[in-house]
């Protein structure tokens, strides 16, 4: 005697359910087929996402690097008088990553996630410097909301003082880069300069390049090479 066919693995398709109405079985299995297309969907939408994400925070810490790098030149403390403390080191990460993000501010909207994650970067390294000097868990948190109310700050003055003319930008510059030392004129005159030229030498970098983080600074020596970014 021949066995009936078990119909459970049909009964757990619904395309391959009959109910004796084509219309009705056409309406079951595209219903099933949209199902399939919409989960799909989500999937490559949630691995654009996540793609997405990691190149934003990838280009974020390479930037990063390239700004800390920069602002590590020993020519700054050697000729340009600013002090070799933690307060002038901190103050040429803010200087140089103002240049940065004062750049990415032409690229708006598309640079806006980058900004972000640059700043969340850059407050997160600052974060683990503080602990790694042994500053407490709770003042940690207050150090680190009033460096980002500091560089603020400095956003705005650089940005008002690049808009007007060198007297406004050295004040900037005095009030903040050199804030802890007097600073002879020359120094303060040279340090302006830089950060003119800096400032239209990332005008003239390309987008692609800037939004991959493959950031470049002018020497701070008039007549030195530009730095050579390692976008790897």
């Amino acid at each position: 005697m021949a066995r009936r066919p078990s119909r459970s693995n049909d009964a757990a398709n619904p395309s391959l359910v009959k109910t004796g109405n084509p219309r009705a079985d056409f309406t079951v299995a595209a219903s099933a087929a949209e199902r399939t297309l919409s989960t799909f969907t989500a999937a490559a939408a949630a691995m654009i996402s996540f793609s997405r994400r990691k190149s934003i925070r990838d280009a974020s810490e390479r930037a990063y690097r390239l700004v800390v790098e920069q602002a590590r030149q020993p020519v700054f403390f050697a000729e340009c008088g600013v002090p070799d403390t933690l307060d002038g080191r901190f103050e040429l990460v803010c200087l140089h990553a103002f240049l940065y993000l004062y750049r990415l501010k032409s690229e708006w909207p598309r640079a806006k996630a980058l900004a972000q994650a640059f700043f969340d970067t850059m407050f997160g390294d600052l974060d683990r410097a503080l602990r790694e000097l042994g500053t407490g868990d709770l003042r940690v948190g207050r150090e680190v909301k009033r460096m980002a109310q500091g560089f603020y700050g400095r956003i705005r003055a650089y940005e008002n003082g690049i808009a007007a003319d060198d007297s406004v930008l050295g004040a900037a510059l005095a009030r903040n880069l050199f804030g802890t030392v007097g600073v002879p004129l020359a120094q303060l005159e040279a340090m302006t300069l830089y950060v003119r030229r800096a400032a239209d030498d990332l005008r003239s970098q390309g987008a692609a390049e800037l939004l991959t983080g493959c950031v470049r600074f002018v020497s701070p020596k008039p007549r030195g090479p530009r730095s050579a970014a390692r976008c790897r």
